[in-house]
């Protein structure tokens, strides 16, 4: 999460398009990483997400996102867990495997335990997320 957003010069790219970040090429045993998503294609965008609660002052539960495509595909993740509170911002680095030009839209779930208080309601005041140049 610590090269997140991507530098100036563009996120650099393993593979065919590597030759574009040369000065990242010039060190000799470069260790690379790369995310990919559980489903085909196995592509998957790096995001940050921000949540913020309104609502009860403090909670027991989680939040959770659900991404929509224009395909009718559907996946969820989940953003926070356990005590919450609407003072607070969730923030949170997804690997979200819906492609973020083809986002038809965003649900905010919120679950409360069990033994919560039965008439707290809690809901998300905002959510900004934050993807990459080009919608990596």
């Amino acid at each position: 999460g610590d090269c997140f957003p991507c530098p100036p010069e563009g996120c650099p790219m393993m593979g065919h398009y590597a030759d574009r970040f040369p000065d990242k090429l010039k060190r000799e045993n470069q260790k690379y990483f790369l995310n990919t998503g559980a489903d085909e294609p196995f592509a998957a965008w790096r995001q940050k997400v921000f949540i913020k609660l309104s609502g009860v002052k403090k909670t027991r539960g989680d939040i959770n996102l659900v991404y929509y495509d224009t395909e009718g595909h559907t996946k969820e993740y989940e953003i926070a867990k356990g005590d919450l509170s609407q003072d607070e911002v969730y923030t949170k680095y997804l690997d979200v495997e819906i492609n973020p030009k083809n986002t038809s839209k965003i649900e905010f779930i919120w679950n409360k335990a069990v033994f919560s208080l039965l008439w707290a309601r809690l809901g998300a005041e905002t959510v900004n997320i934050v993807h990459g140049e080009d919608g990596r």
